[in-house]
This record gives C-alpha cells, structure tokens and sequence, in this order.
C-alpha cells in the first residue's frame, strides 16, 4: 500500500515525544505538512531537529503551547487556521491511589486528556466537513475499556475520548470527514520508560527486567508478551489518516497487542 499524504496538513498534539512524535514523523514521512506542538519551544524545535534529521525534506513547523488549556488551544487556531488531520495525542498519565486523587486531580485530567481535543476538533473538524475532507484521531488507550486499579482517573479519560470520537463520527456522518479512536496498549514512549527506569533503579533490576514483569503482573493477557514499541501506533495512525482509510470511521481500533480480550 503506497499512503501518499503529499497533498495534506496535519496538526499532533503532544506531539514532541514518544506516541506524538512518532505519529508526526511517520505523517512527515508520508508526505503530509505536520505542525507539532509542546508546551515549550525548546521541545518543539528539538522535535523538529530530529524529524528533520531522519527526514531531511520533511515539510514541518511547530506551535509552542499549552494544549491543555482553553488559551493554549486559541494560540494554536491563531497560528494554524486550517488543517486536513488532526491528532488529538495529547495527553498525561500516574498511577496514583483512587483515595488519593482530588477533585482538583480529576479536573486536571479531563482537561488535558479530554477537553483538549474537544476545544481542537470543534473548531478543525468544522472547517474539513466544510471542505468535504478530513481525518480526526483521538489516541485513547486499552486502558479506556479495561479501566486500570492503579489509575482509575487516566482510564476514564481514556473512555470519555472514545464517547467524543464516536459521538463526533456521527455529527460529521456524509461528510467526507473520518473520526476514529486508536487504543494503544502498553507502549515504551518516552514517558513510560522514564517512569520503568526509575523503578529499575529503586529496585536494583534492569530496566527490561521490570518491564517484562510489569507485562506478567499487570497485563498477562497481552498476546506479544512485550511492550509496543511507538512506531508500532503511529503505523495504524498513518493508515487511518489516509486517503486508503476511507471506509472506517466512528470505530475504536486497538494497537494494544491482544491485551483486550474481545473479539469486537
């Protein structure tokens, strides 16, 4: 399958690591005008740099700001009127005890996790129906139908992006706008191995040592036995910003290595 995206613009959020990153690089390499953002413009040019590097005709910029928050979002619109795709990759993680996360702890969630691509699809999402073409993602997680004990704040957000997918799937039905949720199961972005490391660290083992117990413990219904790599999302995240992905729309696809024991 040849994805040529050579006629297209994309915006990725969060887009100056792991998951995002990724995601922009392999739209880079298909072609596309990506925009990435973070919330500094030292991460962002970095990101540039390196996508550069590897992509030495890469046609990308960068927006520096908080996604995370309503202003954040009406930098971005100012910067970048329009665009063909959108990837609301933007998002945070913790574990953290459910007795422990306050309110104030919730609300910071739902707004990173959530309402930032709300705030961006309704404004993206208007102008691609209006053009009659475009592709949204929202990268929820395995964690959004298998809501994890230890983060029980990050699964729920996790399936409220799934609601907007859906729900924004059916608003933009006929129009020649796309909508899909992506599902990642364990991956070893950036953030995920800083976060093993450090438990490698404190408990004396290695860090592929802590990783496969992690898989054994907390995810022994993973079918590849290991963590996805990032690459490994962005390719499903390519496809379905792609002309070839015209048919799917308003579906959950999971890149989550069989960790989700379900046959739908």
């Amino acid at each position: 399958m040849n994805i040529d995206l050579g006629k297209r613009s994309a915006i990725v959020t969060g887009s100056t690591a792991g998951i995002g990153l990724a995601i922009a690089k392999g739209l880079a390499a298909a072609g596309a005008s990506v925009v990435i953002t973070g919330r500094t413009q030292a991460r962002v040019d970095e990101a540039i740099a390196e996508i550069r590097k590897q992509l030495p005709d890469a046609r990308v910029s960068g927006v520096a700001a908080d996604l995370g928050t309503a202003e954040g979002a009406a930098k971005l619109i100012a910067a970048v009127q329009q665009t063909d795709i959108l990837v609301n990759n933007l998002g945070i993680f913790e574990p953290k005890d459910f007795f422990a996360i306050d309110d104030a702890e919730w609300s910071r969630f739902f707004e990173i996790n959530v309402n930032s691509g709300v705030r961006l699809s309704r404004h993206y999402a208007k102008g691609m129906a209006d053009r009659g073409w475009g592709r949204v993602q929202f990268i929820s997680s395995e964690s959004g139908v298998q809501i994890p004990a230890e983060m029980v704040h990050y699964g729920v957000t996790k399936t409220a992006q799934l609601g907007v997918s859906r729900g924004l799937a059916e608003v933009l039905a006929g129009t020649g706008v796309t909508v899909n949720a992506v599902l990642p199961g364990p991956t070893l972005s950036e953030g995920v191995s800083e976060f093993f490391g450090k438990i490698a660290k404190d408990q004396g083992k290695t860090q592929e040592a802590v990783e496969q117990d992690f898989i054994a413990t907390h995810r022994p219904t993973s079918l590849i036995k290991r963590l996805l790599s990032v690459e490994e999302v962005a390719n499903a995240c390519v496809y379905l910003a792609s002309e070839q992905a015209s048919g799917t729309t308003g579906a959950a696809i999971r890149v989550d290595g069989g960790v989700t024991r379900s046959i739908v």
